[in-house]
C-alpha cells in the first residue's frame, strides 16, 4: 500500500510560480509511474502530468506544456511539479498519483494510488 501526501500548494497571483510536492512512502517508489491531476469543484479531474519510473519520459497536457515541469527523486521518494506563469484558470486542487506501472498515462482510472491534494489558487 502506498501512502501519497502532497504539499506546497497555496494562493499566488497571476504570473507567480509554485512548487508541489507528492511524498511517497509505503512501497517500492521506483516501481511506479507517476502522475499530478487537478480538479475544480463540480468538474472530473483532468490529467495535467506524468513520468515514467525512471524520469526520463514525461508527458503534459497542452494547457501546461512550457510552464510546468514534472520531475522525481526517487532516492527520496519524491515527485515535484514546479509550476511557473501561473493563470488563474489553474485554480484548481492538486493531486498526485501512483501507477503501478512502469510507464504513466493520462487517464486516473489507471493509477492505484492517490493522495488527499493540496489547494492552489491563482488570483490577483
Amino acid at each position: 500500500q502506498v501512502q501519497l501526501v502532497e504539499s506546497g500548494g497555496g494562493l499566488v497571483q497571476p504570473g507567480d510560480s509554485l512548487t508541489l510536492t507528492c511524498a511517497a512512502s509505503g512501497g517500492t517508489f521506483s516501481n511506479y509511474a507517476m502522475g499530478w491531476f487537478r480538479q475544480v469543484s463540480g468538474k472530473e479531474r483532468e490529467f495535467v502530468a506524468a513520468i515514467s519510473w525512471s524520469g526520463p519520459t514525461t508527458y503534459y497536457t497542452d494547457d501546461v506544456k512550457g510552464r510546468f515541469t514534472i520531475s522525481r527523486d526517487n532516492a527520496k521518494n519524491t515527485v515535484y511539479l514546479q509550476m511557473t506563469t501561473l493563470k488563474p484558470e489553474d485554480t484548481a486542487r492538486y493531486y498526485c498519483a501512483a501507477r503501478r506501472n512502469f510507464n504513466y498515462h493520462t487517464a486516473p482510472s489507471n493509477y492505484n494510488y492517490w493522495g488527499q491534494g493540496t489547494q492552489v489558487t491563482v488570483s490577483s
